[in-house]
């Protein structure tokens, strides 16, 4: 579709860039992200996860009684042992990749085609269960300060849904400067938490429902451990992100990058460690209507002040670590829009710059899981750490056959260390898949290969579309025969005014025969019409088409297509008025949207759109 917009600015003044960020970005490295700028940003999807990671772990260990919760510790320094693997592979990750784009532009440069659509099926359900799994677990930080919440946290996590939604269609985006100072509060209060709670002989006051006795029906065994190291590696979600935006760095990026990433790794080893020791140190189990997390901090604080301010902490980084996902996701969707994968309009950005149907498309699915499980966070951490682990794999098989191809200096021994950390995490996902089976697992076995399904067979129509339509070949053009008739250049008229003016202005650059028309819906009307043409005599013919069933869409619908029958090449031009303001585009005419979409779809013309911008 040809556009043609009119507008009063000069052709000789250069207008500013309208979006601040895009200004900043042509500035050049002052305004991108060092290392703690990194943490900052980055970071709170992983850094969050300690609000439910040791609980997932205490909830299976309590299925043996109370006294086997003093086995979080083992199994929290065992998955701190695959946080480290983890960490020291996605800095060979960074390196490898420089320009970013996670576990699926892994397996797409390194794995081939099948395995990349895996990734971006365990991508997509790890981003989407991101935004549910963060607001659902702070939703409940901030039912444990505020029980009276604890009957709501569906509609909670909803509207803290379509905030995060609506800032992000406006394009209002994450920045180091503003997340700064929750990561850093968060981080704090967390620390405080531990080294406070380690010095109390016995909590200061005891919050929630005492469920009443633990009866154990299940004893500690490997069976039992594999269960809880299976739950906690959801604390382990995030550390790629890192991984996905090394351009996001100052120079050297690479170098910041993998500062950021080990930063990361020592916090959430210690934070994890440290409150497994405390869970062990209080002999803290589940109680009703609270987090885990929120006992340990009255444990330490009382139900002052300080537990407050610890509790919406929590709270804000989990809703900021949902946030991640829309920065995310968005992002994947646009790739696989590129690679032909998805429908082409998650590529597009609006002005902001925002991917604004990726945003559209997280929130919808997020919403859709949270009502499905009603806003409850271990109902959600099956599926999501499983999914988690599937990218960490292949990401980590994708580089042991990098390091093999390009063989430079120490290659061995990195594709000796992303070996085992593929080795690892495979285990870890067919160890969750197993144990979490019965609990929602079995859900990927048919969201992912659903979506790979979706994937192919989209690249398959784009593959289909681009043979017919010729595209990446040299079409014949024949040569213009002499007696070709000129291109008929049509013009709806409904009045006499400045509208028209332009719009007859503009048909004649087009350089072919013209013809303005009129449809007779009001005889009288179009008489009058008639009388200020011929007055006006504006040299282009009036064409008043008959109009029984006082249908302007269906008489211009049937001018064009008689016209295009007869061999005519036809466009039709549309004046459509554009008001300054959102609130006063509904008091025009949608006259012009609705005209060109049926002639777009019932004709061969080409449609060409006039604006008339309003003052």
């Amino acid at each position: 579709m040809v556009s043609v917009v009119e507008t009063s600015v000069s052709p000789t003044r250069e207008l500013p860039i309208a979006d601040r960020r895009v200004r900043r970005l042509q500035k050049g490295d002052k305004y991108r992200l060092t290392a703690i700028g990194g943490l900052a940003a980055l970071s709170l999807d992983a850094l969050s996860s300690v609000a439910y990671g040791p609980e997932a772990i205490v909830l299976v260990l309590v299925a043996a009684g109370a006294a086997a919760v003093s086995w979080t510790l083992p199994v929290s320094l065992a998955i701190a042992t695959l946080l480290l693997v983890l960490v020291l592979s996605y800095r060979q990750v960074i390196a490898a990749h420089p320009d970013g784009g996670g576990s699926y532009a892994v397996a797409k440069k390194d794995l081939g085609r099948g395995a990349s659509l895996l990734a971006a099926a365990s991508l997509v359900v790890d981003y989407v269960l991101t935004v549910a799994v963060s607001l659902a677990a702070g939703a409940a930080s901030l039912a444990s300060a505020f029980p009276a919440l604890a009957d709501h946290l569906l509609l909670i996590t909803l509207i803290g849904l379509a905030v995060l939604t609506v800032i992000n269609l406006i394009g209002v985006a994450e920045s180091a400067k503003v997340l700064m100072g929750p990561t850093l509060l968060f981080i704090v209060a967390i620390f405080a938490v531990i080294v406070v709670g380690l010095f109390r002989p016995e909590p200061v006051a005891v919050i929630g429902t005492d469920l009443g006795p633990r009866v154990p029906f299940d004893s500690v065994g490997i069976l039992l451990l594999l269960k809880a190291f299976s739950a906690g590696c959801s604390a382990l979600t995030g550390v790629e992100a890192i991984a996905n935006a090394v351009p996001s760095f100052r120079t050297p990026a690479v170098r910041r990058a993998q500062h950021t990433e080990i930063g990361l790794g020592v916090l959430l080893c210690s934070m994890l460690l440290g409150l497994a020791f405390l869970i062990r140190h209080h002999h803290a189990v589940p109680r009703g209507d609270v987090t885990l997390l929120a006992q340990l901090s009255a444990a330490a604080f009382g139900t002052g002040w300080p537990f407050y301010v610890t509790s919406l902490s929590v709270t804000l980084a989990l809703c900021l670590a949902a946030n991640t996902s829309f920065g995310g996701l968005p992002v994947l969707l646009s790739l696989l829009a590129k690679d032909h994968r998805v429908a082409h309009l998650f590529a597009l950005r609006s002005e902001r710059p925002v991917f604004r149907y990726g945003v559209a498309a997280l929130a919808i699915l997020a919403a859709t899981v949270l009502i499905v499980v009603e806003a409850e966070t271990h109902r959600l951490l099956p599926v999501y750490a499983v999914g988690v682990f599937i990218g960490f794999t292949i990401s980590q098989t994708g580089l042991v056959r990098h390091w093999r191809e390009q063989r430079g200096s120490g290659w061995l021994r990195r594709a000796t260390l992303n070996g085992f950390g593929a080795i690892l995490t495979a285990v870890a996902a067919v160890v969750l898949f197993i144990e979490k089976f019965n609990e929602g697992a079995w859900l990927l076995l048919i969201i992912v290969p659903a979506l790979i399904i979706l994937f192919a067979r989209t690249e398959n129509y784009y593959r289909s579309v681009a043979e017919q339509l010729g595209l990446g070949r040299i079409p014949f053009l024949p040569p213009q025969s002499p007696d070709q008739q000129p291109m008929l250049i049509v013009v709806p008229v409904v009045a006499v005014s400045e509208v028209t003016a332009r719009a007859l202005r503009t048909a004649q650059s087009f350089g072919g025969e013209i013809v303005a028309v009129a449809a007779e819906i009001d005889p009288a009307a179009t008489r009058r019409l008639s009388a200020q043409w011929k007055e006006w005599d504006p040299g282009v013919p009036l064409t008043v088409l008959p109009c029984p069933r006082r249908s302007l869409v269906a008489t211009l619908v049937g001018y064009v297509r008689n016209q295009t029958r007869k061999g005519r090449q036809v466009t039709v031009l549309l004046a459509q008025v554009e008001a300054d303001r959102w609130w006063q585009r509904p008091l025009h005419n949608p006259r012009g949207p609705v005209l060109a979409a049926a002639l777009r779809a019932r004709t061969d013309a080409v449609i060409a759109t006039l604006a008339i911008r309003l003052d």
